[in-house]
């Protein structure tokens, strides 16, 4: 098996998979911090990748596979040009991402829970569902 550091930066290996714990939060801070050390990310938008992407697996360890350390969280990174792309896929039923309640609805505002997709689609460029919301890809765009 590749060490963390093996699997961050093998080019063609962007890829770590995890048992749905909230201490495995740690690997992907790790994984983050690696990724944008080596794409040189400034602080600002090193902060908006951390905030986004620990949302969206906190949201599949949490909600998605519904804190069962027998299901497994997958987040993968890749590179698309002046695009980072990295998307966290969980083992659960999935969700319908299209009926959210809106967060900033007066209604929702003192609300504990309910604002990772919005911080999601708010500090990312481009959010995506696929496979009935199991999978979540983050897009960010450099500036060229």
């Amino acid at each position: 098996m590749m060490t963390m550091e093996e699997q961050i930066r093998t080019p063609t290996e962007h890829k770590i998979g995890f048992p749905s714990r909230m201490e495995n939060m740690t690997l992907v801070e790790k994984f983050i911090d690696d990724v944008c050390e080596d794409y040189n990310i400034n602080e600002d938008y090193y902060g908006n990748i951390l905030i986004a992407l620990t949302e969206a697996v906190n949201n599949a360890i949490r909600h998605g596979n519904k804190l069962d350390p027998e299901k497994n969280i997958t987040v993968t990174f890749d590179s698309r040009g002046n695009v980072l792309l990295f998307a966290v896929e969980d083992e659960g039923s999935g969700f319908n991402f299209d009926t959210l309640p809106d967060p900033t609805d007066p209604a929702n505002i003192e609300k504990p829970h309910g604002r990772g997709v919005f911080l999601m689609r708010n500090l990312a460029d481009e959010v995506t569902f696929d496979n009935n919301g199991r999978r979540v890809e983050l897009h960010f765009r450099l500036a060229v």
